[in-house]
């Protein structure tokens, strides 16, 4: 079969099935589902969503951790030819309304209860009218609040109200332009922007990404990444279908754990951000487990030492250790290193464009710069996205009239074509392989009723790379601790954005147009670091800020 025949989800999976039938796509606790178990049960499920009454193009939501259930119902989803809505599973009742409010989304898959929260508990205050019906992966549906809403095993029932031939006709329907998902990422305007993305443009990308990983059809690929990341749902499951191999879906990351399931379940293939290889390295017992199925390490998201490349390989036993860069708007693909690079070359650059992808290092006029000059990191090609959903305005602020995707990164590249990220032009920044957008941060802080302003910047931190520092000024007739703020911040907010540190001002400096100097804020930060080691240099950019403290930083480690 031609690569032309397998540019939407549904001829992949139909393809896995005729190609490996028997052998096991999905291997969890709970049970396994071979390739052609797994094409019937997205039919089954296609056909329930059919029954409910989604039609071609509409937007379907999921809400949950990686679990066998997640694939099966995206799956049904794309061969519906709706298009799926991830969301982000440390996301508040609150901030999963938003997505499910903007995406239009109808139907909403999601888990029970998860890490002590109950997902339908959560979201009933903040419902959006829209939503017509939530199905419940596990546990009871009560807590969801809607007369439609049904357990999973309910929704399945379904399937029977529609005939198999109609599934057929729907399923034949999908094309390689068929929009395939909707994932939403925040933006400078802190709102958070659903980006579109088509079958064709994710399945190229997938199988290059694949072949370039050395992905085999032997391989048992634990995915610890989470399902509503690109990094575990296309370079993840999609990838390890196209490759035939089986997928070992995880919950939470826990290093005895992972451990535990690299010995028992032989794996093979496990990518993550830097900081899950840093914990498996400092496991004390290491060198007493045997990891010798280890092949495939692939990591970015964060800043790489040599060094730790060099341990991947000598301690954990990776053949094969590689990093890369993309991003939501380029459907998470776009560079990547390849096999034989070296330990500098995989950690100090994200690797060269995948093929089929431009990558352009730009000034401010859109020009292209010489190697090693430094500007901003431009893309084109088949994966940039097909716009943010219902926002033309920033779509041509994002892509420009000649195909170029504007990322917002700074960067450089080699004499070889291989990319270097130094910094972003925007304010975002990474927690542990999280992306932190401090806009839509600030505006999900305002809504505390003492708050009157706030700024969010990025500082280094050891274990997860950066975290988030509030500076807030409170209104003239509230009284807030920084104690406080934070405790509302982790009932509001994914524990992720939620600010490590918070310090009460005065006010904000600001230029003459009003605009927040946050330089100065990160230039305060860096002084109180000088201080705290003993230096008796100060900035002079944060000493007006000085003046305006109220009480010192809380820490707030999570």
């Amino acid at each position: 079969m031609t690569l032309n025949h397998i540019l939407t989800t549904p001829a992949l999976i139909a393809r896995g099935a005729a190609r490996y039938g028997t052998r096991t796509a999905i291997e969890t606790v709970q049970g396994s589902l071979s390739y052609a178990q797994l094409d019937a049960a997205r039919i089954e499920a296609a056909r329930a969503l059919m029954s409910c009454g989604i039609q071609p193009g509409e937007r379907v939501a999921i809400w949950a951790p990686n679990i066998a259930e997640w694939i099966v119902a995206a799956l049904a989803i794309h061969s519906a030819g709706a298009a799926l809505v991830p969301i982000n599973t440390r996301m508040k009742g609150l901030e999963a309304a938003a997505i499910i409010e903007d995406s239009g989304a109808r139907l909403l898959f999601c888990c029970g209860t998860f890490l002590g929260d109950s997902y339908p508990a959560m979201l009933a205050p903040h419902r959006p009218a829209s939503l017509e019906r939530i199905v419940v992966f596990d546990g009871p549906v009560a807590e969801a609040g809607g007369a439609g809403d049904e357990t999973w095993e309910a929704f399945l029932l379904r399937a029977a109200g529609t005939a198999l031939d109609l599934f057929r006709t729907r399923e034949a329907d999908v094309r390689p332009d068929t929009l395939m998902d909707i994932m939403f990422t925040s933006g400078t305007t802190g709102r958070p922007k659903g980006v579109m993305t088509t079958h064709g443009q994710n399945l190229r990308a997938v199988h290059d990404w694949a072949q370039i990983a050395t992905l085999r059809e032997s391989d048992r690929y634990l995915i610890v990444n989470p399902f509503f990341h690109a990094f575990g749902y296309k370079a993840g499951w999609l990838a390890a279908f196209a490759s035939g191999a089986t997928v070992l879906p995880h919950l939470v990351f826990n290093p005895e754990r992972v451990l535990e399931r690299i010995v028992r379940e032989r794996v093979s293939v496990l990518p993550g951000p830097p900081t899950l290889y840093h914990a498996l390295l400092d496991m004390p017992d290491l060198a007493t487990r045997d990891l010798s199925s280890l092949r495939v390490a692939v990591t970015g998201a964060a800043a790489i030492a040599p060094s730790l490349i060099e341990r991947m390989r000598a301690q954990l036993g990776f053949e094969t250790v590689l990093t890369g860069y993309g991003l939501t708007e380029s459907c998470g693909f776009a560079a990547l290193c390849r096999g034989g690079d070296d330990a500098q070359t995989v950690a100090n650059t994200s690797g060269r464009a995948m093929p089929g992808v431009e990558i352009r290092i730009a000034d401010s006029s859109g020009a292209a710069l010489a190697s090693g000059e430094t500007g901003e990191v431009l893309i084109r090609g088949y994966n940039v996205m097909q716009g943010y959903f219902g926002k033309q305005d920033a779509t041509f602020d994002t892509i420009d009239s000649d195909g170029w995707l504007h990322t917002g990164d700074l960067g450089t590249l080699d004499a070889r074509g291989y990319l270097r990220i130094t910094d972003r032009i925007k304010d975002m920044f990474i927690v542990g392989g999280f992306n932190c957008y401090p806009a839509e941060i600030e505006r999900l802080f305002c809504a505390h009723p003492a708050v009157a302003q706030v700024a969010l910047v990025g500082v280094p931190d050891e274990r997860l790379g950066e975290v988030g520092h509030a500076y807030v000024v409170l209104r003239s007739d509230e009284h807030a601790s920084p104690e406080e703020l934070t405790d509302w911040a982790r009932k509001n907010m994914a524990n992720y954005k939620v600010p490590r540190h918070v310090t009460l001002v005065e006010q904000l400096p600001v230029s003459a147009a009003g605009k927040v100097l946050k330089y100065r804020l990160r230039e305060t930060v860096r002084s109180d670091v000088r201080s705290d080691v003993g230096s008796e240099v100060r900035s002079d950019a944060g000493s007006d800020l000085e003046n305006h403290r109220k009480t010192a930083q809380n820490t707030a480690a999570s």
